[in-house]
């Protein structure tokens, strides 16, 4: 801030969640469902009567700090994915991590508030810390007719096949495993102008290293670590 000041805020909660790492996490929220998210809540606000009433709603906000942006990578200017990755645009037009302060904004479904806040849909790094939450109210926080700028549809999705060498390990996997993994890749992680050749990716998601190719037809799972 201009003047000097400083604001000081303490994490609530740290957030638990299968994105191990930054590569792979959904761009935005409830693309992909089966992402859980569990609230660890610090001691202070650990107690039950916390989290009464909230059972009543479907859905919340949660508010939290990109803790792992370094803090000296503030930028004026970024590049969103939706643009290709080369077109530049005004930070305060985008969702970039790359802000002046370091919030994050993600409203996430609720499956559980008892005895864990469970959530659904989640976009967050594990570990991540949790500033606030707050339920979503849809009469005031939905608006059906908003102009999203660049962004006017949900992102393109590209279809995923197994390569044979994997189809015994991933048969043996939950459903909601695969569908997890199928869903990120789906989402085309990785640089917006990486285009036009096969490239392999890797990504950590929970216990498991997943490797894939990505080509112009689509993706192929090669390893389930």
């Amino acid at each position: 801030m201009s003047d000097g000041s400083v604001i000081a805020m303490q994490p609530i909660a740290y957030l638990r969640s299968p994105w191990v790492e930054k590569f792979g996490v959904p761009r935005q929220p409830g693309l992909i469902r089966e992402a859980w998210g569990e609230v660890e809540f610090v001691e202070e606000f650990a107690k039950p009567e916390a989290r009464e009433g909230l059972e009543g709603f479907s859905h919340l906000w949660v508010t939290f700090l990109f803790d792992r942006v370094p803090p000296d990578e503030t930028r004026l200017r970024v590049r969103p994915p939706r643009l290709g990755g080369n077109d530049k645009i005004g930070v305060f037009a985008t969702r970039s991590p790359f802000r002046p302060n370091r919030i994050g904004l993600s409203v996430c479904e609720i499956e559980s508030v008892f005895p864990t806040l469970r959530l659904r849909g989640v976009d967050i790094v594990d570990g991540t810390p949790i500033l606030d939450i707050r339920p979503y109210v849809s009469y005031v926080d939905s608006v059906p007719d908003a102009v999203a700028g660049f962004a006017p549809d949900p992102p393109l999705r590209v279809p995923v096949s197994i390569n044979p060498m994997v189809s015994e390990t991933w048969n043996a996997m939950d459903e909601e495993e695969q569908r997890l993994i199928e869903g990120m890749i789906s989402l085309r992680p990785g640089p917006a102008y990486q285009t036009g050749s096969t490239r392999v990716y890797r990504a950590r998601i929970g216990s498991r290293e997943v490797a894939w190719a990505m080509g112009d037809e689509g993706a192929e799972v090669r390893e389930l670590t």
